[in-house]
């Protein structure tokens, strides 16, 4: 094999066939296969998964549920990968005609490699509006190092096992500690605009907040596992557990906030910054 295209999933048989649809409809002169790492689904995603072994011959299906997690169940893809190639995707997003190929390429010239990211497809506009993030992203710029998204990466397996795989001790984020291990060790993220994946965005407000709180939780252990690299101090600092919420009453009280918009940015706003300082308790990071 040439290339091999790791799916992690957790109970997604609601999303999980228009992925493998997409990928089963690919085209790439080179040999490579399709993994999915099922991390312990209770639903029938591996029945769906199944089915689809008539559409992708090389298609195969690894118990990763020993661990709760995509951290781990992407290790488990790629443990048992045939490929020196490794690309990663996720099994409620969908992969544009031309990713296989495109990741297939781009990774016989570098080690570390990721795409393009649409939201048009697969989400409603009120959801890419208070997402906030840039459409057609290939690099997230960081003050610190910039990172790829692990629905969209592609990587050589050497690379991989020399910073040991996603650390699985996160829970969510580890896309961005394991593109921040990489480059510590000197290699480089390269763009590949072909390689195109339509993502999927939380569907409900509630949804959103609660990864904006995740998201700043585990922020708290990045940081504190990369501070000796040197992390700028403006990534988390104290003063802004006091100040966001002071700017938000300030805003309430002078009828800046006016719309669901607004109220909604805010929320999701505050539940980053409460996720934050529970995660500097919760992991012993002091944000100085």
């Amino acid at each position: 094999m040439k290339l091999s295209v790791i799916i992690p999933c957790y109970n997604a048989a609601s999303t999980i066939a228009i992925q493998l649809e997409a990928l089963a409809n690919q085209k790439w002169s080179q040999p490579w296969e399709v993994i999915v790492a099922d991390n312990g689904s209770t639903d029938n995603t591996v029945a769906i998964v199944e089915l689809f072994k008539r559409k992708i011959p090389s298609l195969r299906i690894v118990d990763a549920g020993a661990k709760r997690g995509p951290a781990y169940a992407r290790n488990v893809g790629a443990s048992v990968a045939t490929s020196e190639a490794l690309a990663f995707c996720d099994a409620d997003d969908e992969v544009a005609p031309g990713w296989v190929a495109a990741m297939g390429e781009a990774l016989t010239k570098s080690d570390f490699v990721t795409g393009r990211s649409l939201y048009d497809k697969l989400n409603e506009l009120w959801v890419v509006t208070n997402y906030g993030s840039p459409d057609g992203f290939c690099i997230i710029e960081n003050p610190y190092l910039p990172f790829a998204i692990s629905c969209n990466m592609g990587v050589k397996r050497a690379v991989h096992q020399a910073v040991g795989g996603f650390d699985e001790n996160f829970v969510m984020i580890e896309d961005i500690d394991y593109s921040w291990c990489i480059q510590e060790q000197g290699t480089k993220i390269q763009q590949v605009s072909e390689a195109v994946v339509h993502y999927r965005l939380r569907k409900n407000f509630k949804m959103i907040c609660q990864r904006a709180w995740g998201v700043g939780l585990y922020e708290a252990l990045l940081y504190k596992k990369h501070k000796d690299y040197g992390i700028p101090k403006i990534l988390m600092s104290w003063k802004s557990f006091i100040k966001a919420p002071l700017e938000f009453m300030l805003e309430v009280v002078s009828f800046k906030v006016r719309d669901t918009n607004e109220i909604a940015k805010w929320m999701r706003t505050l539940a980053w910054r409460a996720g934050q300082l529970l995660g500097c308790v919760k992991f012993g990071y002091l944000p100085m």
